[in-house]
């Protein structure tokens, strides 16, 4: 079963959020505190504090940044 095209955006918003938040969290972590033992269950404790942030920004922020691009390129 597919997701009917007029989702597009929320899908784009959510996928787009989840992997940055994932990325970011980790690399933050690392840098911050290095890897050990409990790093997978405070990494995962942060995407999940950090995404509904992430999401809601996505959402809002990457139609504006859409029309930039069409307005300073040809």
């Amino acid at each position: 079963m597919r997701i009917p095209v007029r989702f597009s955006p929320i899908l784009f918003s959510a996928l787009l959020s989840i992997i940055m938040v994932g990325i970011v969290s980790a690399f933050v972590l690392t840098i911050s505190q290095g890897l050990h033992t409990g790093f997978f269950s405070q990494w995962v404790k942060s995407c999940i504090t950090t995404w509904p942030v992430a999401f809601p920004t996505v959402a809002v922020v990457a139609p504006l940044v859409r029309r930039l691009v069409s307005l300073i390129t040809e």
